[in-house]
């Protein structure tokens, strides 16, 4: 009976998870956010990053006939996907999270799109995840492929994203707000996925088209291989204030507010509710025997949080990311017991090296693992978290999602009254939810 329990929660997170993706769906929180933003047609869309082709589809369901051309920079496969039928849009695919030439060519075509937009009508910018490998010139004197082994080591360094943003700032010509100059202080407004901690913009993307200040944009201060820092210390000046005159910016949908719909929908199934503020960061593998361990230690209930942890990369990783990473850490504490399922998963639908989105474990997935004759330990000291997560049959595939607000950690502990309650659920319910009030 416990284990037919189990596997009903496991179904309940799964459904809380995607009942999270859903709210904050890129062109839903787009479309939505537009209705009341009264833009002066025509207006002109620039869309980059994870979550640009649903982000620009949003706009055009908002918009209508008054957008007169768009460009989209997507991730490849994203084009797919994209509208048709208006004159002038265009949908450009590059790599991630290692930018090569179609990143550069995708640069040069979003500073051209900007300095071809006439004066008249409005500008709308949509920036998403991801955006930092889509679009790329790289500053004077950095070549491509110094700049792809710079990103390289940055994936494999286990920094902070503010850190790794710092040092794509200073080996570009367009991060770091420096693509602001383009908009000559015309009027236009930047509409944001937030992705990173805090909702901090100028992280988002590398802040493409945010305010600087100088030491936001010198990666001198960060622990660099020496050449690495070499590369960095000729970084371009920041973009002039009056570039940005014009700019208004808003967050559409962040991490907050997935945490919000899967509170809301968690309570609705009767469980008692912690919703994090402060995301899980620092190292994954860490994170996941901490927050395994607090779960065990906390009393039945359903615990949220938003996450942005590291993987420290061996010489040649496996399969898999932080999220599995953390996953498979937290399962290793979890072993044997027979009442906790925890789910981390990344919202955009991809984790690390992987197609999967992340994974859902509980107290049998190491027993299942090793039954195929795989180690956790073994498997996340080569970073291959995923490898086992498939053996364990825990891994989690979505496809692309349409969002990215950061990973999402939830863990459930069963009460002993749950048993037989869960045996009668089904899943959780459709519910309209109203997170504008207060989604922190």
């Amino acid at each position: 009976m416990a284990a037919a329990a189990l596997q009903t929660a496991r179904r309940q997170l799964l459904g809380l998870y995607h009942a999270a993706l859903a709210a904050v769906d890129g062109r839903r929180r787009v479309r939505e956010y537009l209705r009341e933003a009264h833009l002066v047609p025509p207006v002109h869309v620039v869309a980059v990053g994870k979550a640009a082709v649903p982000m620009l589809q949003g706009a055009l369901d908002a918009l209508g006939p008054a957008v007169a051309g768009a460009l989209a920079v997507a991730p490849e496969g994203a084009c797919a996907e994209h509208p048709s039928g208006l004159p002038g849009l265009r949908c450009l695919e590059a790599p991630h999270p290692v930018p090569d030439e179609r990143s550069v060519a995708a640069g040069k075509a979003v500073v051209q799109a900007l300095a071809q937009i006439p004066p008249e009508g409005s500008l709308l910018f949509l920036t998403s995840g991801g955006a930092s490998s889509l679009v790329e010139l790289p500053a004077p004197g950095v070549s491509l492929d110094a700049l792809r082994e710079a990103t390289r080591w940055l994936l494999a360094s286990g920094l902070p994203i503010h850190a790794v943003n710092r040092v794509r700032k200073a080996l570009s010509a367009i991060k770091g707000g420096r693509l602001a100059a383009g908009l000559r202080g015309r009027p236009a407004l930047h509409l944001v996925m937030a992705d990173v901690p805090g909702d901090e913009l100028a992280s988002i993307g590398s802040g493409l088209v945010v305010p600087h200040g100088a030491a936001d944009l010198d990666g001198r201060g960060i622990v660099l291989p020496q050449w690495l820092e070499n590369l960095v210390a000729g970084s371009l000046p920041p973009a002039p204030e009056e570039a940005f005159r014009g700019l208004r910016h808003a967050v559409v949908a962040s991490g907050a507010h997935a945490r919000f719909v899967a509170a809301h929908r968690g309570r609705r199934l009767g469980y008692a509710v912690q919703r994090h503020a402060e995301p899980l960061v620092g190292d994954a593998r860490q994170a996941g025997v901490r927050i395994a361990e607090r779960i065990l230690a906390s009393p039945p209930g359903l615990q949220i949080w938003s996450s942005e942890t590291t993987v420290r990369l061996p010489p040649t990783p496996g399969r898999g990311g932080r999220c599995q990473t953390l996953a498979l850490a937290a399962a290793m504490v979890l072993a044997g017991s027979p009442d906790v399922v925890l789910l981390a998963a990344g919202t955009d639908g991809r984790d690390g090296s992987s197609e999967d989105a992340g994974a859902v474990v509980d107290g049998g997935t190491v027993a299942r693992g090793t039954l195929a004759g795989l180690s956790p330990e073994d498997c996340l000291d080569r970073a291959d978290a995923g490898n086992f997560l498939e053996a364990s049959g825990d891994l989690i595939h979505t496809g692309m999602t349409g969002t990215n607000v950061m990973d999402l950690i939830l863990a459930l502990r069963l009460a002993p009254t749950d048993y037989n309650s869960l045996l009668g659920r089904k899943g959780i319910h459709e519910v309209s939810v109203d997170f504008e009030a207060n989604p922190a």
